[in-house]
């Protein structure tokens, strides 16, 4: 009975020293992959990734890192098979990841920013509001949903006008009352929605200058569908006024850089 017991020990520690190995090669491997990440060698670096997902099926930062290296040889906008194989891959990896971490946030804004790379809107916003769902302060989500708002209903509006023999500098609003309520009945909610979500990015972030500049834009949409003339203006107003602390932020912002940057180029000598 002894000698069965000190057997069963054996093979423990054994089977223990083995996976402990394992994972230990699994690491090497990562670091390798890093290693070969950080000099832009993708395809080298997915191999030495998967080495490492192989060795250690539970690894969830070799698996992240794996999707993010194919993920990096997706090109946005190229529709070749070989491009969209990269996308399928790193989507898959970052499932995968999701299954072993499911608030992992890195997989939940990269699947979203793949999405949205994709111009698969509808997939982007529900993945964005995944991410919000788990982080709630990230203010890149809330803004980009505030993009994907202006992309949906930009077009829209610029056929109506298009249509109407109105010029994109013409002032509006849409000047027939049926076009108009046509297109408000389909913009209108995509614009306040678009207007919240960066309203929320930029109490999140007070100085998001990206943020601005498509709430202007958000509002020249909102304009535009206004049933008078008095509503046209105040939006109209609130446009330029966005425009205008843009700009003030992105000077603050340089000016804070240029600080910064100068005060690092500055040098000291020890004290003797």
């Amino acid at each position: 009975m002894m000698k069965k017991i000190v057997l069963l020990s054996t093979i423990l520690a054994l089977v223990i020293g083995l996976a402990g190995c394992e994972k230990l090669k699994a690491r090497d491997s990562l670091n390798k992959g890093v290693q070969a990440f950080k000099n832009a060698k993708y395809p080298e670096a997915v191999e030495l990734f998967k080495t490492s997902v192989d060795l250690d099926p539970n690894f969830t930062t070799g698996r992240l890192y794996l999707a993010m290296a194919y993920m990096s040889q997706y090109i946005p906008g190229a529709d070749s098979p070989e491009n969209n194989k990269m996308s399928d891959a790193a989507f898959s990896e970052f499932k995968k990841v999701l299954e072993q971490d499911p608030k992992n946030t890195t997989a939940l804004a990269s699947i979203a920013s793949l999405f949205f790379n994709q111009k698969k809107f509808e997939e982007a916003k529900d993945w964005y509001g995944k991410l919000i769902a788990v982080d709630e302060k990230n203010k890149e989500a809330y803004y980009t949903l505030g993009v994907i708002a202006w992309t949906k209903v930009f077009q829209v509006r610029m056929d109506a006008r298009a249509k109407l023999g109105m010029k994109p500098e013409d002032p509006g609003p849409l000047k027939k009352k049926d076009v108009r309520e046509a297109v408000s009945e389909k913009n209108l909610p995509i614009v306040e929605d678009g207007i919240k979500n960066l309203t929320k990015a930029l109490e999140i972030d007070p100085k998001y200058d990206d943020a601005m500049a498509y709430l202007n834009l958000l509002h020249r949409e909102r304009a535009d569908l206004a049933a008078d003339t008095e509503s046209y203006k105040k939006d109209i107003e609130a446009a330029d006024n966005w425009v205008q602390k843009t700009l003030e932020t992105k000077k603050i912002k340089q000016a804070e850089a240029e600080k910064k940057a100068a005060a690092g180029g500055i040098t000291t000598e020890a004290p003797k």
